[in-house]
């Protein structure tokens, strides 16, 4: 094997679909069929599930959002956003509804998990202005949400870690929200492709080089080019040339992952802003290696995320 990947983790590789973006709608099929009969086998007890509408920006469409709320729990709970992953062209809120769900009961706190546009129908920054709005909804609603705003955070997983990362950027600059925290997890940062892990890692399983160009070029669209000079922080967060007063972070990589050294530079650029930030690289690992849930690496990663929430958050962790 080219790559030394944990022994645990390489079974899954001779049974994973075919993760190219070029097809869209085969993309989004796949993904579906694979999540909806694991959602079926979910318990859901003890936890208020209910979808709400949150006005789009700008005259855009309602952005759909499904809140997670312990049952049972008096008082003002932290609350997190979160943000799906998917390359900006597939995930949905089914994707993100067994994570969201554990994430809920675990630390016994409100998950508001958004249903942003996709690209390359929806390209930057409609898909930022949706997380955005759904942000702006959430601190506008967190007396009826029951969250406590000195405890609202944000987390985004891939492309959602760099929408997670934007929303923090553009709350800083635009007086919105505040954030305690925020956790980008294996994040999309970075349209450039410059850098070591990106120029090497072009056959990795799940995300590659060639991914990550279709990726770009459908959220940036026909108005932007990847790696021109014109591309705004706001769409790619590495670019941000100031990252002083951002909330408190946790930032997650993959050994084996073309993301993983522009994430390891924000996290690093983050530390020298000032911005307290906690950094995990974990072995023999690839992009979305984490779907092997039952591998000890998977299981480490999951448990890092209770605990690095549940700080950031100030909150008890029960795993």
């Amino acid at each position: 094997m080219k790559y030394n990947i944990d022994p645990e983790l390489r079974p899954i590789l001779e049974l994973l679909p075919p993760f190219d973006l070029k097809d869209p709608a085969t993309m989004r099929a796949t993904m579906d069929a694979i999540v909806g009969p694991a959602n079926e086998a979910l318990d859901t007890s003890g936890t208020s599930i209910n979808d709400h509408p949150v006005p789009g920006e700008n005259g855009a469409p309602d952005v759909t959002v499904r809140v997670y709320r312990p049952e049972g729990v008096e008082g003002a709970l932290p609350g997190l956003l979160y943000l799906h992953g998917g390359g900006f062209v597939f995930g949905n809120l089914e994707s993100e509804h067994a994570t969201c769900l554990a994430i809920s009961q675990n630390l016994r706190i409100v998950v508001v998990s958004v249903d942003y546009r996709l690209s390359p129908e929806t390209a930057f920054p409609g898909p930022l202005d949706d997380c955005y709005a759904a942000l702006t909804w959430t601190r506008g609603n967190a007396d009826t949400l029951g969250i406590d705003v000195k405890r609202l955070g944000i987390i985004g997983q891939s492309a959602g870690g760099c929408l997670a990362a934007a929303c923090a950027l553009r709350a800083r600059d635009e007086n919105g929200p505040a954030l305690c925290y925020q956790f980008l997890s294996i994040p999309v940062l970075d349209d450039r492709l410059d850098t070591p892990s990106m120029q090497a890692f072009t056959d990795t399983p799940i995300w590659h080089r060639p991914n990550a160009e279709q990726s770009w070029d459908y959220y940036l669209g026909d108005a932007l080019r990847r790696g021109a000079d014109n591309v705004p922080a706001l769409a790619a967060p590495a670019r941000a040339d100031n990252l002083t007063g951002l909330p408190p972070a946790c930032i997650t990589v993959m050994e084996f992952d073309p993301l993983r050294d522009e994430a390891l530079v924000y996290g690093q650029r983050l530390l020298a802003a000032g911005v307290s930030t906690e950094i995990h690289c974990y072995p023999g690992t690839f992009h979305g290696s984490s779907m092997v849930v039952d591998a000890a690496l998977s299981k480490r990663g999951v448990a890092d995320m209770f605990t690095a929430l549940a700080r950031g958050l100030c909150v008890d962790a029960q795993h």
